[in-house]
């Protein structure tokens, strides 16, 4: 065994000579479960208390020996690689064209300014969720489809988000009413991806809690951002609902037309295009956040960014949004 350690030794020596081996394949070749040192060792166990005392330590030094030289392999390997980046990132710049906010951005940033105006604070919230967030304190039942795999994305014991209601909870849970609050951010649902929906998109929840809130309210608001969005020619009209989390609830459209033939498309032949949904924040909702539902009321509503991004420029497939496409970002550059 003693020529073997040396033979060992040698090769080694000779893979740093050539200096042709790279970290990965020196680790491969002779520290991996089956590397030429590994192997050794396996032999090493089977021989006997003097043959063990007499070859334990230059097994050990050549082990050692072979892990220094792997160590420093992988530090030239850093330092090679960090030069190439450098020379990566010091290649010139041509801006044949100016850059644009994409076009999702564009209108969450004027929704934003549009709610903000009638004393709505922006605050945000974790993609990831847990079961407590997404579903139990939002009223969902165990058994409720949106629990299943084929609406909702797991990892683990969590959750992709599949609503920015998730941040409604995080806020009641820290502040005491009132409270008026919007949350913008991206969702995710196990859908069949189209030309009107995706397995993720973009939400912006609205949330106001006081005494003595109404469904009066929740319809003025609304009102007013439609309005500030679209013109006070807008038609828009409202469908009872459900949803766990707020009773009594509600549908808004907004009216798009079936003058053209994606316009039919889009709207499934009713001329109406589904935008938001909305209701009036559900007791249960209130007293899992410690709030006192005998005292304070409040309405929620959620909008869909990539939806009422469509109308206001046009799109007649959500999925351009996220193409990549720089011929489709290009038409967005000067807004």
């Amino acid at each position: 065994m003693e020529e073997q350690i040396r033979e060992v030794r040698k090769q080694i020596d000779e893979a740093i000579r050539k200096n042709v081996t790279s970290a990965e394949q020196f680790r491969i070749s002779f520290l991996s479960k089956k590397g030429s040192i590994s192997l050794l060792l396996d032999e090493f166990r089977k021989l006997g208390p003097v043959e063990k005392k007499k070859l334990g330590k230059p097994l050990n030094e050549l082990k050692s020996y072979a892990e220094h030289v792997m160590i420093d392999l992988q530090q030239n390997e850093s330092v090679l690689n960090r030069n190439e980046a450098k020379e990566l990132f010091n290649l010139p710049v041509y801006l044949h064209e100016p850059g644009g906010k994409h076009p999702i951005n564009l209108i969450r940033d004027e929704l934003c300014g549009i709610f903000n105006k009638l004393g709505f604070d922006l605050v945000e919230g974790p993609e990831l969720e847990d079961d407590w967030h997404n579903f139990g304190a939002l009223n969902f039942p165990d058994n409720h489809p949106a629990r299943d795999m084929q609406d909702t994305f797991f990892a683990g014991n969590k959750v992709l988000r599949t609503h920015t209601s998730s941040v409604q909870i995080r806020e009641m849970e820290e502040r005491k009413p009132p409270m008026r609050l919007i949350m913008p951010g991206r969702v995710f649902r196990n859908e069949a991806v189209s030309a009107r929906s995706n397995c993720f998109f973009h939400q912006l929840e609205g949330l106001y809690i006081d005494s003595s809130v109404s469904f009066a309210d929740l319809k003025q608001t609304l009102y007013y951002f439609i309005q500030e969005l679209f013109g006070e020619n807008a038609r828009v009209r409202f469908r009872p609902s459900y949803f766990p989390f707020t009773e009594p609830s509600a549908e808004m459209d907004v009216w798009v037309g079936t003058d053209t033939e994606d316009d039919y498309r889009l709207t499934k032949g009713t001329g109406w295009l589904e935008i938001l949904g909305c209701g009036m924040v559900h007791p249960n909702v209130l007293q899992n956040c410690s709030i006192n539902p005998e005292i304070y009321s409040g309405f929620a509503f959620g909008l869909g960014l990539d939806r009422i991004c469509m109308l206001r420029y046009g799109v007649k497939d959500i999925r351009d949004f996220f193409s990549g496409d720089i011929r489709f970002l290009k038409q967005f550059a000067s807004f």
